[in-house]
């Protein structure tokens, strides 16, 4: 037994200090690309997240706007109490715009198991929506005149998500609220008389939001 315990104990000593060795673990930064297939009714939103440490990533994101639909609903169905902007149904199904946003992640508790960007998050976002309504002609008095309008948006999100990963596939849920603001300009046409006039018109509406999504993408 005397002989076999320097062995042991050498033994141990080795193995200590090769797991003291052993580098640990250093954290991957990762990037990811995403969809948000909750908003495809409307647009095509596509989004870049990059990891800046173990718990902040960067989100930008990029809309391809095709119809202003939803906005045509809430605006001529839903009543809040908002104004309603001179812009008829076709201008709004028609309408087309770009949209960009940006977002920092803050993950609150985060799986250890894998160096990844993943587990539940909150996210400040800033956005902004530029839509171009199509020209809307209107013949009065024998002369034909254009019915015009744009719209711009600015707003604000507070989200709360979880960021799932398997291998490469990317789940990321999420819901919170907002608040934004709707700046429309547009130009109609009326008569009165044998007169036409132009009315040129700026209606702003500020109202709160909900949001409840999910994004899907992979890690590049």
């Amino acid at each position: 037994m005397k002989r076999i315990l320097p062995f042991v104990l050498l033994f141990s000593f080795i193995s200590l200090s090769s797991n003291a060795q052993e580098p640990e673990k250093k954290f991957r930064k990762r990037t990811y690309l995403k969809v948000n297939p909750s908003t495809i009714i409307s647009s095509l939103d596509i989004y870049l997240e990059q990891d800046l440490t173990e718990k902040i990533s960067l989100e930008l994101g990029v809309s391809g706007i095709y119809t202003d639909y939803p906005d045509y609903v809430f605006t001529k169905r839903v009543d809040v109490g908002q104004r309603k902007p001179g812009i008829s149904t076709e201008q709004f199904v028609e309408g087309r715009g770009l949209g960009f946003r940006a977002g920092m992640k803050w993950y609150l508790f985060r799986q250890t198991s894998e160096n990844t960007a993943r587990g539940t998050y909150f996210e400040p976002v800033l956005f902004y929506k530029k839509v171009f309504y199509p020209n809307e002609d209107q013949t009065l008095n024998g002369t034909i005149y254009k019915n015009e309008g744009d719209k711009n948006v600015y707003g604000i999100q507070l989200l709360l998500g979880r960021q799932v990963k398997r291998d490469k596939f990317i789940l990321d849920p999420y819901l919170g609220v907002g608040i934004r603001s709707k700046v429309y300009n547009y130009t109609n046409y009326t008569q009165s008389g044998p007169s036409v006039n132009a009315d040129q018109t700026e209606l702003i509406n500020v109202l709160p939001s909900i949001h409840l999504g999910i994004k899907v993408g992979f890690s590049l």
